[in-house]
């Protein structure tokens, strides 16, 4: 109910601002509009934390990324958006590219992320990462035959890999940061050879790739590792998945490949300030160990534990590659899967 609340809410706010605009608004007020991606019930008792710490109110609209960088768009000058908010570093790049965003300079929040999680300008900052892993049937595939990323281009797993749609932006991301650490034409020659290796045609999410693992359909999928461990979570999908198990690629060379959700200040935001102090308090320990028990994600900041469940995969190594690289190679990424017939 609070959910809905909250949007009803936003969508009274956009018509009162979208009024007081055309009469010059107000700057001082004790709120912050968000635009958000993150569609999680934790994040709602955050949004209630940081009314409860500052006096400022949370105002929601929530929606899909593209929708709402188009919303921000249509609305220009007459915005009332002060952050958006967003789950993949690739649409925080679309969100750049639509000159939505602007630079924040904030002691706190370039303290708190690391370098490769923010983007170099300061128009975007992770919030929280997801390993993109590869989750294995333990009938069928012994650990010690999994390396990396691009021997599952190997024609020894013909017929034996899932993988989702190649739009789908978390498998861009992941094609941009090979475009990055291993450059374009390797990057081709591993999609190429990753498509001759499914075990069908792309099809469903990362839930889907990890079921069709665990019933034998295929032999290894490339996942995101929260999906899985909220399986493991649920009694009923972890009985249906305990065959199944996750191996983090790359440890031998550049790490496993991760994404982020994320933020940003709007460009022309009514509520600069607030908008900041929200940002900063996201990056907060407390805020983060939230995230990290919430969804099943990582921490952007050290020493926050994490999830049982999630720490039980044990530590690994992470690329390093800045997440603002997965858009910018974006273009590139899409003449690839198109080239090789990655649907």
């Amino acid at each position: 109910m609070k959910a809905i609340r909250r949007q009803l809410w936003g969508l009274s706010l956009f018509l009162l601002m979208g009024v007081s605009a055309c009469q010059g608004g107000s700057g001082d007020e004790k709120v912050v509009n968000v635009y958000s991606a993150r569609h999680y019930d934790v994040d709602e008792l955050l949004y209630d934390e940081f009314e409860a710490e500052t006096g400022i109110a949370v105002n929601i609209i929530e929606g899909k990324p593209d929708e709402l960088i188009e919303r921000i768009v249509n609305e220009g000058e007459q915005t009332p958006a002060d952050v958006f908010v967003a789950v993949d570093a690739g649409r925080l790049w679309r969100a750049q590219e639509a000159g939505i965003l602007q630079p924040v300079d904030s002691e706190v929040l370039n303290a708190a992320v690391p370098e490769s999680l923010r983007e170099p300008s300061g128009q975007w900052f992770g919030l929280t990462t997801r390993a993109r892993v590869l989750v294995y049937n333990q009938d069928k595939v012994k650990p010690e035959a999994l390396s990396t990323y691009e021997d599952l281009a190997d024609p020894k797993w013909k017929g034996q890999v899932c993988v989702r749609s190649s739009s789908n932006v978390y498998n861009q991301s992941l094609l941009g940061s090979m475009v990055e650490s291993i450059g374009p034409e390797a990057t081709e020659a591993w999609a190429k050879g990753l498509v001759a290796n499914f075990a069908r045609q792309p099809e469903g999410g990362d839930v889907d790739q990890i079921k069709a693992v665990a019933s034998g359909l295929c032999d290894v999928a490339i996942v995101n590792h929260y999906y899985w461990a909220r399986m493991k979570k649920d009694t009923e999908e972890a009985k249906e998945i305990e065959n199944t198990a996750v191996f983090f690629p790359n440890q031998a060379d550049r790490g496993t490949h991760i994404n982020i959700s994320g933020v940003g200040l709007v460009k022309g935001a009514p509520h600069p300030e607030n908008g900041i102090a929200f940002m900063e308090f996201l990056v907060t320990p407390e805020v983060q160990k939230v995230f990290a028990d919430g969804n099943n994600e990582y921490p952007v900041i050290e020493g926050v534990a994490l999830d049982p469940v999630v720490a039980e995969l044990g530590d690994f190594k992470v690329d390093q590659t800045n997440v603002a690289s997965y858009g910018r190679n974006n273009p590139v990424v899409n003449e690839i899967v198109d080239r090789v017939g990655w649907k």
